[in-house]
């Protein structure tokens, strides 16, 4: 899921300085520079970093210096400036190789009514995926030609939250956010808190959702009018105006005196089936039971409309979870490894992996397999995840992608956007209808019988009955279904696991039915991006997230192995 509008280029603000000194591989180490200094110059950084395509394809920074941090001679001097900083600086964050969270699937965490169909939850899913992308889309046509849009009260499908807790450490609250790599705002309700169009939407267990909404910690206070973190919030606004919409006196305004006297005012932040209004804050966050950040800016929001739970915004701004990691040598490289679930939630799903930190030069296994595609820049829009589609593959036809699939324009348009809080991918027009009915004449070609009714209760077309009584024939009709690949650029093609383009279930009149698990974006009119990789489309795969490195990459993993593997470590 991504906002309709925001807002900055993507500094990254210093937490700690950190350094990492694990299997005895060359350690970074971290200068220590003012936070809001290196939040206005970071993106001047990143501009002037060089870059180099190799061979394959794949875009490599070539400067090693773009985040701050300097190679040093030796483990032993590491060792010495951690310990230093652990001594001088009031931070709990560790010095990490890697960092291992769990993501729980919604399914299996949020309360949902009893006797809750598969269809209802495809359908919720569908229906938020296509709210999601089109509101995004609406907000860059002009007023005339936008619709006005309400949340609807919908039952969740495939999303995926992570634990945080938030306060001082003796008194830290557990909060339960939802991942989503296409926005760059950490925030959760706080009391007093009113949430419309809530009613039944089931809620995570704790205290941080609409029912029982957190207090502001005791320990955080209000990010000033004049630092360049309420600019981040207020669409890069000046701070000048920020002050002034804070009833800055003038003479304060024009000295620099505001910091101290006026907070930022309140921001407005908008997603595809939901918005609110929440106040900047600045306090201790912890990640895990052993890493927090001191100063971590995060969102108080007391009113929302559709969003009862917070989100924990992983996006390239400055206010994202792992900018503010940095540098801890955990924010330039991050990726998760969805398990695949079939929208049943009365059985079990286990953890995902999301991992932040690890380096291929300290773990070199872990690059196994891995096609990496470049990462667009997006000059309005610099928190999303923009790669190049180039092609569509059903069965043994490829379907050249529509142009804007392949680029970004000035106005931030067009691009593929890799979000992990939308459900089904999302395709413009023509290219979904290319595929569509290449996989249809497929299917009819191996003789299946379109499900028009299921297409009804799920909002997903075209979908086929394949109810076969033998376990035998249901393995023929799996191996009748076109495979489906995605190709992006750099020679990245990503082959998707059957069940995650056609997944089985039992229809309303309890027959076997399948659906093609794209979506239609509808028409490309030159606003936002032109498609979404959603997290379906994801699952069963580790996508890596190298910010670093300018790309992003996919390798096929088991992630229940891969959760087993890593937390023995």
């Amino acid at each position: 899921m991504y906002p309709p509008k925001f807002r900055t280029k993507s500094p990254k603000p210093w937490s700690a300085p950190c350094v990492r000194v694990r299997h005895a591989a060359v350690p970074r180490s971290f200068v220590p520079h003012d936070s809001e200094t290196n939040a206005s110059n970071h993106q001047q950084h990143l501009q002037n970093s060089r870059k180099t395509t190799h061979g394959n394809g794949m875009m490599a920074s070539a400067s090693t210096t773009a985040r701050g941090y300097q190679h040093t001679p030796s483990a032993r001097a590491m060792r010495l400036l951690c310990l230093l900083a652990a001594l001088l600086v009031s931070s709990s964050l560790q010095c990490h190789g890697l960092l291992l969270l769990p993501l729980t699937n919604t399914l299996s965490s949020l309360g949902l009514p009893n006797g809750t169909s598969i269809h209802h939850l495809i359908r919720s899913s569908s229906l938020r995926s296509a709210a999601r992308h089109g509101r995004h889309r609406t907000h860059h046509l002009p007023s005339s030609r936008r619709h006005r849009q309400l949340s609807l009260p919908l039952a969740p499908g495939s999303d995926y939250t992570l634990s945080l807790s938030v306060g001082p450490l003796s008194t830290a609250n557990p909060v339960s956010l939802f991942l989503d790599t296409g926005s760059d705002l950490v925030w959760f309700p706080c009391a007093p808190f009113t949430c419309m169009l809530c009613e039944g939407k089931p809620t995570p267990p704790g205290n941080n959702n609409s029912s029982n909404p957190l207090p502001p910690p005791t320990d955080s206070r209000r990010i000033p009018c004049a630092s360049p973190f309420c600019s981040a919030a207020h669409s890069s606004a000046p701070p000048a105006d920020l002050c002034a919409a804070a009833r800055c006196p003038l003479d304060d305004i024009e000295t620099g005196s505001c910091a101290a006297s006026h907070a930022c005012p309140p921001l407005y932040y908008a997603y595809g089936d939901g918005s609110l209004v929440a106040r900047l804050r600045r306090g201790r966050v912890g990640i895990a039971a052993s890493v927090a950040v001191e100063n971590f800016t995060f969102a108080c929001a007391h009113t929302a409309l559709g969003e009862p739970v917070g989100v924990a915004g992983f996006g390239r701004g400055p206010l994202s979870l792992p900018a503010q990691l940095a540098p801890a040598a955990l924010s330039g490289r991050f990726s998760y490894c969805l398990v695949a679930h079939s929208f049943r939630a009365d059985r079990p799903i286990r953890p995902s992996p999301l991992i932040l930190g690890r380096s291929p030069g300290e773990d070199p296994a872990s690059e196994t397999g891995i096609v990496y595609t470049p990462l667009l820049h997006n000059p309005k829009h610099p928190y999303f995840y923009s790669v190049a589609l180039e092609a569509v593959s059903v069965g043994g036809t490829r379907i050249p992608a529509r142009p804007e699939l392949g680029r970004v324009g000035r106005a931030g348009d067009g691009g593929m956007v890799v979000d992990s809080g939308t459900t089904f991918t999302m395709l413009p027009n023509e290219t979904y209808a290319r595929v569509a009915e290449e996989f249809g004449r497929a299917m009819a070609a191996a003789r299946f019988e379109r499900a028009e009714a299921a297409e009804d209760q799920t909002g997903l077309a075209p979908c086929y009955y394949y109810d076969h009584d033998a376990s035998a024939a249901e393995e023929g009709s799996a191996r009748a279904v076109p495979p489906l690949a995605m190709h992006f650029r750099g020679e990245a093609t990503v082959v998707l696991p059957r069940r995650n383009y056609f997944m089985g279930f039992r229809s309303e009149e309890r027959r076997r039915v399948g659906c093609l698990m794209l979506m239609n974006g509808g028409e490309d009119d030159g606003g936002g991006p032109a498609g979404t990789l959603g997290n379906f489309q994801q699952q069963g795969f580790e996508v890596v997230y190298d910010v670093d490195a300018g790309r992003v990459g996919f390798a096929r993993r088991r992630c229940t192995d891969l959760w087993d593997s890593l937390s023995r470590r």
